[in-house]
């Protein structure tokens, strides 16, 4: 049997965990395969990912982790396996780029597992496991979380546990090496922040990014941690040029298109810490996923309300009176439509209806025949069936695990994971241990979402370590001001301009489109459009440098 193992996967095995320090991960997996058998995985905690190969007969297994923090690509081709931790780095003649990849692209910002962007290459999606012969491939889950929402318990027990769990997995996370870490300001890069400083007993190295764009900066609240706990603060504010350096660097970093406009900050941040001689940081995802802290949880309990109303009332009464002319224009009425209109829709669509894509209008945005070779309902699909395959029936618990794919391994944790490689630095992901995953799962929803309270167990274990500046205040999502500074910085607008006009010529976005968003949709609403030139800007710098490096010998 050949092992192959990315990362540093711990058993919680003294004997296991030595022989991976001393020898190497893929010995300690060989190892837990003699004990465990096909159990193994569930066995195996941290970010990893192994390739079994059966030396004896035709045999492969590839496993990810359970957020795919460690990605596995794939082509089953032809009774032949390759596999490789970059979509763009498997064999494949020409690399043919799927019309529907490119879609979903528009439609998440991102190409979720399992397709990439190239026909017949897949990416393992986290918590999965591929068994491969000539004969037959086939992916399926290895780890489905198991909520246990009746566990309440004794609340200041588990806010004990809860805080010795964070505190010991930062540690874990800072066992070696130059480590600092992000401090966005929020309750999550802050509570690493604090327990860095903690753990290390001298002040930790903390990395913030603000932007000099009204409406865009929460570097306040970055002080407000930085100066509680002590910890050695680097300020740094993003500029239109960092952009117009870091744009074509990181969209041509990632192996298919991704649109996450956070990455190139990101990716700034992180190399001022590498020139500063860090070799991690460690990052404060998770929180939100785990204990209840997107907005839209809230928002969509709201809606949830609507389906307690008796179904006659609901229909013989109150929708009837909601659908009479001139109610939409009524003010308070005009709430109410909207909020039916809502409620209506069945989840996961509902957490949709604000796409960008689809309030655009895919008509207005494609041509006509890249439009025939589109399955303009596949992203429902692939949403209805992992909402379909929760392990909960819980609205709360649900909308969480659902996150944990499209959020967490698809979006955010690629982004943090591809940026810092970019600047040449490990990333740890404290908040997302295995041990506070669990924790998470036993924590009753109630706890997570109080009333519209966003993840108010979260909060209420970590008062007073926390500012309360920093638990009181709102969750806002700033965001990148790129749109504003597009409009206002000529390197900026050039690069737009340049690399669209590169876009029209693919038989993708209309040209009209192209030059309507430009100059009369961006220049009017530049936050709401700069995301759209944003994506298709990313998407066509990929693609400029994915042909030329076809065309090299």
């Amino acid at each position: 049997m050949i092992c192959l193992v990315g990362g540093l996967p711990l058993f919680g095995s003294d004997e296991l965990d030595a022989l991976a320090r001393r020898v190497g991960p893929a010995a300690a997996w060989l190892e837990a395969l003699e004990r465990w058998g096909e159990a193994t995985p569930t066995h195996a905690k941290g970010r990893f990912s192994v390739v079994l190969l059966d030396t004896a007969r035709p045999r492969a297994t590839l496993i990810t982790d359970r957020f795919g923090t460690r990605p596995l690509c794939y082509s089953a081709l032809n009774s032949t396996l390759a596999f490789s931790d970059r979509a763009d780095a498997l064999p494949g003649g020409n690399r043919e780029i799927l019309p529907q990849a490119i879609y979903d692209y528009l439609y998440f910002h991102v190409i979720p597992a399992p397709e990439t962007i190239f026909q017949g290459v897949r990416r393992l999606d986290a918590a999965h496991q591929l068994d491969w012969s000539p004969e037959a491939c086939e992916a399926a889950r290895w780890w489905q979380p198991r909520f246990y929402e009746h566990e309440f318990g004794d609340l200041e027990a588990r806010k004990q546990q809860f805080l010795d769990i964070v505190q010991a997995s930062v540690a874990r996370e800072a066992e070696s090496g130059e480590v600092g870490c992000f401090l966005s300001g929020g309750t999550d890069s802050s509570t690493v922040a604090g327990m860095l400083t903690k753990v290390l007993g001298q002040p930790a190295r903390s990395y913030s990014i603000g932007f000099d764009a009204s409406g865009y900066d929460e570097m306040e609240y970055a002080r407000i941690a930085a100066k509680r706990f002590g910890v050695d603060h680097r300020e740094y504010y993003v500029t239109p040029d960092d952009l117009l350096d870091g744009i074509p660097k990181v969209a041509t970093h990632y192996d298919q298109p991704f649109g996450n406009s956070s990455a190139v900050p990101a990716w700034v941040c992180a190399s001022r810490a590498q020139a500063d001689g860090i070799t991690k940081l460690l990052a404060g995802d998770g929180g939100d996923e785990l204990f209840g802290g997107n907005v839209r949880y809230a928002k969509q309990r709201i809606f949830g309300w609507y389906e307690h109303i008796p179904g006659l009332m609901r229909k013989a009464a109150l929708e009837p009176a909601l659908r009479l002319p001139g109610m939409d224009r009524v003010p308070l009425i005009k709430k109410g439509v909207s909020y039916v209109e809502q409620a209506r829709v069945p989840m996961p669509d509902r957490l949709n209806m604000y796409n960008l894509l689809e309030r655009l209008g895919p008509a207005n945005l494609f041509e006509p025949d890249f439009l025939t070779r589109i399955d303009r309902q596949a992203p429902h699909a692939l949403q209805r069936a992992t909402w379909a395959a929760s392990g909960t029936d819980n609205l709360v618990n649900r909308m969480l695990e659902w996150d944990w794919k499209y959020t967490l391994a698809d979006n955010d944790l690629p982004k943090v994971v591809g940026t810092t490689e970019l600047a040449g630095v490990d990333v740890g992901f404290p908040l997302l241990s295995d041990e506070l995953v669990e924790f998470s799962l036993s924590i009753p929803p109630d706890w997570k979402l109080k009333g519209l309270t966003l993840r108010w167990f979260f909060k209420e274990a970590l008062r007073g370590f926390l500012p309360d500046e920093i638990i009181a205040k709102k969750k806002h999502g700033f965001g990148l001001p790129f749109g504003v500074w597009t409009c206002q910085h000529p390197g900026l607008r050039a690069l737009a301009r340049d690399t669209l006009a590169s876009l029209k010529t693919r038989g993708i976005i209309r040209p009209g489109f192209i030059d309507e968003l430009l100059d009369t949709h961006l220049p009017a609403h530049p936050g709401y459009y700069g995301e759209m030139v944003w994506v298709l800007m990313m998407m066509e710098l990929w693609m400029a440098t994915h042909e030329a490096r076809l065309k090299q010998p």
